[in-house]
């Protein structure tokens, strides 16, 4: 654990941080929200744009495809190493850094010329936008207790819903007034505006005396051939392998799916993906609010958390109803409840591994799961692509995505039967 990384003095635990001020905790959290939706709006913009540069560079489902998944297989193979890369660095300059290079390869595909070019491109966005996860969930590990962290990871999932809802509300006037490279570059400036937020924070949060001398500099989290060898790891890993590929399926291909069936486009896809990102932004926060208030009223951390994961998988098996409504509004709300349905999900999954792992560990299992939830990305994007241009039939995907939960829920339980915090001895 890096220097600037270390708990603050008077914190209770390694996770509780009850010695710093709330104010501290919540600026840090409104910082990782914001570069949450960043992260999440030079995902989306591709997806929106889809429609105009398909048009423009003649594009067919397949190459649209190979764009998208070639951000999930580059995130992929750098998940291997972001995490790492985060607890090794430390927070104070591993976030920056990562969110600098993200920003200016968005604004970069303002550049491309060519369906290579965008491959190229999203594959550098992927690798980037890779330590946004395991640097949000170790920033969180590192400022807030046990029972607050389902809530402020609830908070973090809004950033990627807000994200979402953002992007079409502000991406077509800007593709109306100036052009959709503007696009892509006024949307990937943003990240560096978050710069002067993030070091400003640090500027004015509490002093830390300087450790005894007897105090190791540097402490180092497991490696990952021993954090591979503990079932906990792999509940987490496994869950997001499983249930990820639904959000990376409904993130890339919903506006194609309300263009091919109600006709929506760049001009009237606006309200509708934003109310299902609200929608979901809600699931977020209930994720977190649900644990938190049982936790407080007495219930185990075991019976929180899957109590609340069963409820959200249970949500996401009403998807499949999108075939039998006529409105464009009814379909809003069906995949807005599953989206919310996800969103908690993943809250608690992620308060899985800040539960069950140290600090010092905390950056590099979320990064593991999160490359197994890349791949279940990655696999699914290809799939849809190869399904369309195959059939044109969207069904058998959300058939899948209305099992997934429940299936992700059963591993979970598999490999952890009782959830117990590290700090109370819990077992690999």
């Amino acid at each position: 654990m890096n220097e600037q990384d270390r708990p603050i003095p008077g914190s209770k635990g390694s996770g509780g941080r009850e010695g710093a001020p709330g104010w501290v905790r919540w600026m840090f959290l409104a910082l990782i929200v914001s570069a949450n939706m960043i992260n999440y709006v030079d995902r989306e913009i591709i997806a929106l744009l889809k429609p105009l540069l398909e048009t423009r560079f003649h594009w067919t489902d397949l190459d649209y495809g190979h764009v998208v998944s070639a951000f999930q297989l580059s995130a992929v193979l750098a998940y291997m190493g972001a995490g790492w890369f985060i607890d090794r660095v430390g927070l104070r300059f591993g976030y920056p850094i990562a969110v600098a290079a993200w920003s200016a390869v968005a604004m970069a595909h303002s550049a491309a010329r060519s369906v290579l070019g965008f491959v190229g491109l999203r594959s550098l966005l992927g690798a980037t936008e890779a330590a946004q996860t395991p640097a949000a969930v170790k920033t969180i590990a590192h400022w807030f207790s046990t029972r607050e962290r389902a809530l402020a990871l609830g908070f973090m999932n809004t950033g990627s819903n807000l994200g979402p809802i953002v992007t079409p509300l502000i991406v077509p006037p800007i593709v109306i007034a100036f052009g959709w490279r503007a696009a892509f570059l006024i949307t990937g400036g943003l990240g560096f505006l978050w710069l002067f937020g993030w070091f400003a924070a640090y500027a004015v949060r509490p002093a830390e005396p300087p450790r005894a001398a007897t105090t190791p500099a540097k402490r180092r989290g497991p490696r990952w051939t021993v954090l591979l060898k503990s079932r906990r790891v792999w509940a987490v890993a496994g869950a997001k392998l499983i249930t990820d590929p639904v959000w990376w399926f409904l993130l890339f291909w919903l506006p194609d799916f309300l263009h091919r069936r109600y006709g929506l486009n760049l001009h009237t896809f606006g309200v509708p993906l934003a109310a299902i990102y609200t929608l979901a932004s809600v699931g977020a926060l209930g994720g977190g609010v649900l644990p938190a208030r049982m936790l407080a009223r007495g219930s185990s951390l075991n019976a929180a958390r899957k109590t609340t994961l069963l409820i959200c998988a249970i949500a996401v098996t009403a998807l499949p109803l999108v075939f039998r409504v006529q409105s464009y509004w009814y379909a809003v709300l069906i995949v807005g409840l599953a989206l919310a349905a996800h969103q908690g999900f993943s809250t608690n999954v992620f308060a899985l591994a800040a539960d069950l792992f140290p600090d010092d560990s905390v950056g590099t299992v979320v990064g593991i799961g999160a490359l197994f939830g890349n791949l279940g990305g990655l696999a699914i994007l290809e799939f849809t692509g190869w399904q369309l241009s195959r059939a044109g039939a969207y069904w058998p995907i959300f058939a899948y995505c209305a099992a997934a939960y429940l299936v992700a829920l059963a591993l979970i339980h598999a490999l952890v039967p009782r959830v117990v915090a590290h700090q109370d001895g819990a077992g690999a």
